[in-house]
C-alpha cells in the first residue's frame, strides 16, 4: 500500500473537494483518512497549556535574573532529579 498525502476541503454535502489532483497513473478505490484541525477554541481551553501571559512574565523574569547574574551553572541543572 501506497501512501499519499494532500489538502483539501470538506464541502456542507459531505464531499471531499482535493486542493490540485493527484499525479498518479494508476485509478481505483482508495482509503482515506480525514485529520481535522482543532478549533481555537479547543486549544485555549486546554488546563494543560500555560496562560500566554504567564509565559511572557516567566521569560521576562528570567532575563531580568540572567542580566543580574543570578545565573546557575549547567553543570547543576540536573541536581535532584533522579533520572533513570
Amino acid at each position: 500500500m501506497r501512501a499519499v498525502e494532500a489538502t483539501g476541503t470538506i464541502d456542507r454535502q459531505g464531499h471531499l473537494l482535493l486542493d490540485h489532483p493527484f499525479d498518479v497513473d494508476i485509478s481505483g478505490r482508495v482509503r482515506v483518512i480525514v485529520l481535522f484541525s482543532e478549533p481555537v477554541q479547543e486549544l485555549e481551553d486546554d488546563p494543560d497549556d500555560t496562560p500566554i501571559e504567564e509565559v511572557k512574565a516567566s521569560l521576562k523574569r528570567a532575563f531580568q535574573q540572567a542580566k543580574a547574574g543570578q545565573t546557575r551553572p549547567i553543570s547543576e541543572m540536573w541536581d535532584g532529579i533522579d533520572a533513570e
